[in-house]
């Protein structure tokens, strides 16, 4: 009877198993075949001028240099602002909040605001930042709006990465005299750095893959701007993906529109990279 059962789990294990392995083989091919297809019908397309220069009817030139500095503006926008706000945050509700039910408050609205439709932050953002504050359709109130949409993202990534921190540590700091707060920026952060490195990553892969909210919010205009004018009201800027969706949904120009979703890859995989990096330094030098 023993034998028997102790065979029928192991034949469910091994089932199991199997199941999960085909099924990670699964999602790794989809997702080599989707980046394999974008490369192969956007690669041959891509040419120092294609990235070069801006779009001219007159010209009729097709560049996507004003597309690419929008869209790093907005990154590093959004990231100046979602990133202190987001980990702020997050310290607050796991280090310093006492109220319980004001924390699960709180993580409960986050939550919900991470479920929301983009085009519904969109909308918002162009009632709020666009008209009420008088920004225009500007460069910033896009970045304004991707701030909302990102927050939720870096403040439930940075607080599970701080609850993994042990206990002790905290008590060896402060029972060595430290204060509170420097117990927190010399113990406790340099050991999240992952984490607040992958809640950064996942809100880039939501910056630059956003088209719906910039509709809206940011424009779709192809002027070249520099850094101190994209942070300026009124100063309208369309990213890639917001080129993305007029090449192929109003233009019919898959070509252009397959060259742009490559290069879109190349430039999330470029930061990623280099957020990974960076923060291997940091905890190098932390430690």
């Amino acid at each position: 009877m023993n034998a028997s059962i102790s065979f029928s789990r192991k034949a469910k294990g091994a089932v199991l198993n199997l199941l999960m392995v085909l099924a990670a083989a699964l999602i790794c091919l989809l997702l080599l075949g989707l980046i394999g297809y974008i490369l192969y019908r956007g690669i041959p397309h891509i040419s120092w001028k294609f990235l070069s220069t801006k779009p001219s009817l007159l010209k009729g030139t097709t560049g996507i240099l004003p597309n690419i500095l929008n869209t790093i503006y907005i990154i590093l926008i959004t990231l100046i602002i979602v990133l202190p706000l987001g980990v702020g945050a997050a310290i607050y509700l796991n280090e310093y909040a006492k109220n319980k039910k004001l924390v699960s408050v709180i993580e409960l609205a986050t939550e919900t605001l991470a479920g929301i439709p983009s085009i519904i932050y969109g909308l918002v953002g162009m009632l709020i930042f666009v008209q009420f504050f008088s920004l225009g359709t500007s460069l910033l109130a896009g970045a304004l709006t991707l701030v909302i949409m990102t927050l939720p993202t870096i403040i439930r990534t940075a607080e599970e990465s701080l609850k993994t921190v042990p206990a002790s540590y905290r008590e060896g700091a402060l029972g060595l005299g430290a204060g509170k707060w420097h117990m927190i920026r010399t113990v406790v952060l340099p050991c999240v750095i992952d984490g607040i490195v992958t809640g950064c990553i996942l809100s880039v892969g939501r910056v630059v893959g956003e088209s719906a909210a910039l509709l809206f919010t940011a424009g779709m205009a192809n002027e070249m701007l520099n850094l101190i004018q994209a942070v300026k009201p009124g100063n309208a800027g369309s990213t890639l993906t917001v080129a993305l969706y007029m090449y192929a949904r109003e233009r019919g120009q898959f070509d252009v529109a397959f060259a742009i979703a490559a290069i879109l890859l190349i430039l999330t995989f470029i930061i990623n990279m280099s957020a990974k990096v960076a923060a291997v330094k940091l905890k190098k030098k932390r430690g």
